[in-house]
């Protein structure tokens, strides 16, 4: 759930820190049912060389770091990248690279790279066993090409047989989350189609380890209900994820909250809260 900026040209009235603080004090721990069942499948421990793909604000890579993993995470977003430098490196000062420059902590073996996984491993580091990718694909038009792309520059970093984890959305059926992203695919048209909400294909992630010519090795399915403290806080939640970008490019940000908070309002409990269940899948795949 990538921040993804929208292809009109449009520049988007938000605060992108105050953006990424949302993705990480609200949006972010919904998926730890997901990152927990894909470590706890690959025994993720101290002997694991990590790198995760969209590592956002750096939940995923500070729970495997807690198993006893060394880690690396990459993305995109200077913003984030400072929310994780601050959750996994808090001794380092607050700095923000150019991009493409690492970043790291020395004797720690945790390292935060702003720009693409090509600048992920010093020429005699040695390879990464696990490569992450939890952004959920499977929602957006266009996110599997995109991950495509991750993955051509990933994978030849990581290790002979290395365990390459792609997540994904699950069936819209099962996922309460999907009739309130179809608010952003209604807003932004006729203005644009591309990177709106699309549904969900059941064999997206195996394409996409198909073409990157990685080898099957197992999937599973994770409950992940996304939960919030009152509508407000599901806004936020939601609209720091970047998936409602080419709505608020087509209208504006007030006019996407008032549509986001009444599709909220069917998954609003009687004391407030917001509850929505969801399903989300993971394709494990082998390098070759």
């Amino acid at each position: 759930m990538r921040q993804h900026l929208p292809r009109t040209g449009a520049v988007l009235p938000v605060d992108p820190r105050a953006r990424a603080r949302d993705w990480s004090e609200i949006q972010e721990r919904m998926l730890v049912p997901l990152y927990e069942a894909v470590y706890e499948r690959l025994d993720v421990g101290s002997a694991t060389r990590l790198l995760g793909l969209g590592c956002g604000s750096g939940l995923a890579l500070l729970m495997a770091a807690s198993r006893g993993a060394t880690v690396t995470g990459v993305d995109t977003s200077a913003d984030r990248l400072a929310l994780a430098r601050e959750r996994l490196l808090p001794g380092e000062r607050d700095e923000r690279p150019p991009r493409g420059e690492r970043e790291g902590g020395a004797g720690t073996g945790t390292r935060i790279v702003h720009g693409s996984p090509g600048a992920a491993a010093p020429a005699d580091a040695p390879a990464y066993t696990v490569v992450t990718a939890f952004e959920p694909i499977g929602c957006l038009a266009g996110d599997a090409e995109g991950l495509g792309e991750l993955l051509a520059e990933a994978t030849p970093l990581a290790a002979r047989g290395a365990a390459v984890v792609l997540a994904g959305w699950g069936p819209p059926e099962r996922c309460a989350t999907a009739s309130v992203l179809r608010v952003a695919t209604k807003l932004a048209e006729p203005l644009s189609t591309e990177g709106t909400w699309r549904p969900t294909d059941r064999d997206d992630l195996e394409r996409v380890a198909a073409r990157a010519g990685l080898r099957p090795d197992g999937s599973g399915r994770v409950a992940c209900p996304f939960g919030y403290a009152d509508v407000d806080s599901a806004v936020r939640g939601l609209t720091s994820t970047g998936l409602f970008d080419p709505a608020i490019a087509a209208t504006d940000q007030v006019q996407v909250d008032k549509e986001l908070a009444e599709a909220l309002h069917p998954y609003q409990r009687q004391d407030g809260t917001v509850w929505m269940p969801n399903v989300f899948r993971y394709v494990i795949a082998r390098t070759p």
